[in-house]
């Protein structure tokens, strides 16, 4: 559903409504945003989910967390016209935005509007670098493998996005699709090798960064929804159950845990922990447990909850909260620090919130999405 919400937010003619074959890939010249100053905390904004915003006011859990000793923000700095998706190093983040020298695209739902193409965007020389472009294509969802040598992004145009692979030695893409699979229906790197996702045939799916593609035993026929993968277990929910449910590819056996209602799971740096999106009769909740469900502790409720991310050393988590009120719609970044108990609000916003640390922590990146247009902002901490 993130993709659906991804390829109406970039286009501002069409509504926002939900929660990776390249070509003419010669450089591209050096611009400059101009980006500008601006001293913390601001305000920002919130992820897409499947979820109707509830009339309800936002509270960050838990309420009575200390005030004295906030995560220490020194400056937020926004970038306008563009999207941040991830990182390369700590001053190089991948950003996709309208590409001038393409002419519009020609036909379909997105006609008249400039393509989007993907780029390394250097944030201590203000240039732009090419990675890929196509006509008649809008880019994005981009992130890299863990090795830094494979890209994975959507592209575009009519209909469902398709999820690409890239390598990024020789720029050679290929469509994660096959008979077995009908293609992918969302695409998460499982590890530095391999990308795991619900597939349009039923079940979930593996590709491999040497374009093998095949359904995952134990899985085919179920129409999934939520897929990760955290060291040798599939975390899924289905049509059919949001009871998180996890399959062993070892052993090749099931389990339910004590997660229901689950719209999300995002695993820790270390693969012990996760944190868990949880559906409410008011809202949702953002749930930090172990791996097994254990241990369950619940960091934020809102109206609706997404930007989430860890950050390298698994103290910081990212999250946003979106509320309504009086048909008007807005969204706050916070930065919860799991080490003092303590969320902190950072900046807020009009859209939906993704959000992408840095390698070092030091960094939070995030992308206002809304109906016109997306804007990105980089949060530096005084670490």
């Amino acid at each position: 559903m993130k993709n659906q919400a991804w390829k109406l937010a970039i286009v501002p003619a069409l509504l926002l409504t939900l929660a990776a074959c390249s070509s003419n890939q010669a450089a591209d010249p050096a611009v400059t945003p101009s980006p500008e100053n601006t001293a913390a905390p601001v305000e920002a904004s919130g992820q897409p989910t499947v979820q109707p915003t509830a009339q309800a006011s936002a509270t960050p859990a838990p309420a009575t967390a200390p005030a004295a000793s906030p995560v220490p923000v020194r400056e937020i700095t926004p970038y306008k016209n563009i999207s941040i998706t991830d990182w390369r190093d700590d001053k190089t983040v991948i950003v996709a935005k309208a590409n001038e020298k393409l002419g519009p695209i020609q036909s379909g739902e997105l006609a008249g509007s400039l393509p989007q193409s993907l780029y390394f965007f250097h944030l201590d020389t203000g240039e732009y670098e090419l990675i890929v472009e196509k006509d008649n294509m809008m880019l994005g969802d981009a992130t890299l493998s863990a090795d830094n040598k494979f890209l994975l992004y959507s592209e575009f145009s009519l209909g469902d996005p398709a999820y690409i692979i890239m390598d990024l030695g020789g720029k050679k893409p290929f469509t994660i699709k096959s008979d077995a699979t009908s293609g992918a229906m969302g695409a998460q790197w499982a590890d530095k090798d391999t990308v795991i996702g619900p597939a349009y045939s039923g079940g979930a799916y593996t590709a491999t960064t040497s374009a093998k593609i095949a359904p995952v035993e134990g899985l085919s026929g179920e129409g999934l929804i939520v897929v990760r993968q955290i060291k040798d277990k599939i975390y899924y929910t289905s049509n059919s159950s949001d009871t998180l449910q996890t399959l062993d590819l070892k052993t090749k056996e099931k389990a339910a845990l004590k997660l229901q209602r689950v719209g999300g799971v995002y695993p820790s740096p270390d693969e012990e922990q996760m944190l868990v999106l949880q559906y409410k009769d008011a809202g949702q909740a953002l749930l930090l447990s172990d791996t097994d469900g254990s241990n369950q502790r619940t960091l934020a409720e809102g109206a609706e909850l997404g930007g989430v991310s860890w950050a390298s050393d698994q103290r910081l988590v990212a999250y946003s909260i979106v509320s309504e009120a009086n048909g008007k719609r807005s969204s706050t970044l916070y930065i919860y620090d799991l080490a003092a108990d303590q969320s902190t609000e950072i900046t807020a916003g009009n859209g939906n919130l993704t959000t992408a640390w840095s390698p070092s922590g030091r960094e939070l990146a995030y992308t206002d999405w809304t109906e016109q247009g997306n804007n990105s902002g980089v949060v530096h901490l005084k670490y």
